[in-house]
């Protein structure tokens, strides 16, 4: 049995043990990125506006395969606070220590594919059902969603206040009424950004040296809420099971076991109640045993 170390360029590695040195490497990768949330956890899609990107932290050095579920995750569940919340229990009660990896979801799913995580929580239903349908993924469960909004500077350069429907909005921003600054990683929100571009009628996002992120422009940008409500803002987060077949490292009996944790009634309690006492309203509304996103 292989064990598995983080490298330096960001990749997992499989590490050979000593009695089995005929064992094969694994390939790796990782990314970065997280949302500015409001109502449920909003995440932010910027018009005169914003995608907010951080760092991801360090990762400590992971445990053995059989003690250790590694969970690729979106860095908005983890920059919320919701993982420190949850997953503590997962580990009193089932003996699994949990890894989390938060990336932007394309590079969450892309590392469940080649098998460099056990369990993929993430927010791209597209992308998600495609690997589904190729049968990298055996399972796809819905656990919650939150809100994506569309935010901009208070003074509403665009004109988008108070518009009610996105689609409309980035019509409005690609007709020259406000600069538009675009997460461009490949993240869910990033994959939510496009499909609202083309269901505005754009192939391919305008281009007008708009993208950067937040971090470069956090500290001349003052933001507020513009576009929100429209369950095309609506962010879903589903957890996915790899399939053993194509991922033959990985930690099928924990994967399950996380995955499992996360659908359960009461963790589905503790979403639903997270936040309230911080912010008077929850950040994430729990979904599961509810159809998948389409």
């Amino acid at each position: 049995m292989a064990r598995r170390r983080l490298e330096d360029d960001g990749r997992l590695r499989s590490v050979p043990r000593a009695d089995d040195p005929g064992e094969k490497r694994p390939r790796g990768g990782t990314d970065a990125g997280a949302l500015v949330r409001r109502r449920h956890g909003a995440a932010a899609l910027t018009a005169a506006a914003v995608l907010v990107a951080v760092p991801c932290r360090p990762l400590s050095p992971l445990a053995a395969q059989s003690s250790a579920v590694i969970l690729a995750t979106t860095t908005s569940t983890r920059d919320a606070g919701l993982l420190d919340s949850i997953l503590p229990d997962f580990e009193r009660a089932s003996g699994y220590t949990v890894r989390v990896i938060a990336v932007g979801s394309g590079q969450a799913l892309a590392m469940g594919k080649r098998g460099d995580a056990d369990v993929v929580l993430s927010h791209a239903p597209e992308a998600e059902r495609v690997l589904v349908d190729s049968g990298y993924y055996v399972r796809r469960r819905i656990v919650m969603h939150n809100e994506f909004l569309i935010v901009g500077p208070a003074a509403d350069p665009a004109g988008l206040r108070g518009m009610s429907d996105p689609v409309a909005a980035m019509r409005r921003i690609s007709e020259g009424h406000g600069p538009f600054v675009s997460r461009g990683d490949q993240s869910g929100t990033h994959l939510r950004e496009q499909l609202l571009w083309k269901r505005a009628g754009f192939s391919t996002p305008p281009r007008n040296g708009w993208r950067a992120t937040y971090l470069a422009w956090r500290d001349k940008l003052h933001v507020v809420p513009m576009v929100e409500g429209d369950t095309s803002l609506y962010n879903v987060y589903h957890v996915l099971e790899l399939n053993p077949k194509n991922a033959s490292r990985i930690n099928v009996a924990g994967g399950r076991a996380l995955a499992d944790f996360l659908v359960a009634p009461e963790t589905q309690r503790r979403i639903g109640e997270f936040g309230k006492g911080r912010f008077s309203q929850s950040l994430f509304v729990p979904d599961a045993g509810k159809e998948p996103s389409p």
